[in-house]
């Protein structure tokens, strides 16, 4: 098949200068030969026309996750969430103008988590578009984990009718099976399982996490992000003793909430949110 190799590294380039971290190229056969996901919510299904989707990651700060739940991380996650639709809004138009008909969707796919309650999926998956574009695997957190970020990274995808050269899929599972995103999980909604990678998930008790945390201004929760091992972004942060930091903070916080171990965390979390666990008095605490 004849790969049009020049715009494929305009795409990148273009990506790259928009402020992306990671970006690949997924043919839609491969939601046929994979089918895994339901025929409609493939690409085809949605946008007849498409012929490549385009998957554009960023990365979500180490040290700034770690803070979850807190205003400060939920000020990422949106600063993220615009910044990726801002991107495949961009790259449409882009491509348009290049003479390639394009088709995004936003980097969520739905209005609110109380609507997810009555229908609990999105009518796009990044996640799967970015696993079929080899950026990543998914891990036993339902997540995407990606070798540069872990689950650190968000995701928005764009469809495009050019017929640009597939980047390979990660083979080897990037998940270690460690269990610690399904050990620190505050409602248990992870269930690590013997016969395969990705756990079992209690998506209701997720959803319902994420509604009160929605209410705190804190949102989202973040916890299986915040304490996986796998990524680079690890070795640039240089944590020693993380892992049993992680294990141990909600034990250490509940006998002590202002635990001088986690400070710093603390101190993100009282301040800027209604969080519960510091409530307002009206006096500076």
């Amino acid at each position: 098949m004849d790969y049009n190799q020049e715009l494929k590294t305009r795409i990148k380039q273009f990506c790259l200068d928009a402020g992306a971290d990671i970006i690949g190229f997924a043919p839609v056969e491969r939601w046929n030969e994979d089918n895994i996901v339901p025929l409609d919510f493939r690409p085809q299904a949605l946008w007849e026309p498409a012929r490549t989707v385009i998957v554009v990651g960023v990365s979500m700060p180490l040290p700034i996750v770690e803070t979850t739940p807190s205003i400060l991380h939920k000020e990422m996650y949106d600063t993220a969430n615009r910044t990726l639709d801002g991107m495949a809004f961009n790259l449409v138009r882009f491509l348009n103008r290049l003479g390639h008909p394009a088709f995004c969707f936003t980097r969520d796919g739905f209005g609110s988590l109380r609507l997810l309650k009555d229908r609990p999926q999105a009518s796009f998956s990044h996640i799967m578009a970015a696993k079929y574009a080899g950026l990543g695997t998914i891990g036993l957190n339902h997540c995407l984990l990606t070798p540069e970020f872990g689950p650190r990274v968000r995701f928005v995808s764009v469809f495009t009718t050019a017929i640009l050269e597939p980047d390979p899929l990660i083979e080897k599972e990037l998940c270690i099976k460690c269990n610690i995103c399904a050990e620190c999980c505050p409602v248990n909604a992870l269930t690590p399982r013997e016969d395969q990678v990705i756990g079992d998930y209690d998506k209701m008790a997720c959803l319902q996490r994420h509604i009160e945390l929605t209410a705190e201004k804190a949102y989202p929760c973040g916890i299986c992000t915040k304490v996986c091992p796998v990524g680079k972004d690890r070795l640039l942060y240089k944590q020693k003793g993380i892992l049993k930091k992680y294990r141990e903070e909600k034990e250490a916080l509940a006998a002590n909430p202002d635990d001088p171990n986690y400070k710093s965390w603390t101190h993100i979390r009282k301040f800027g949110s209604w969080n519960k666990d510091y409530p307002r008095t009206g006096k500076q605490q």
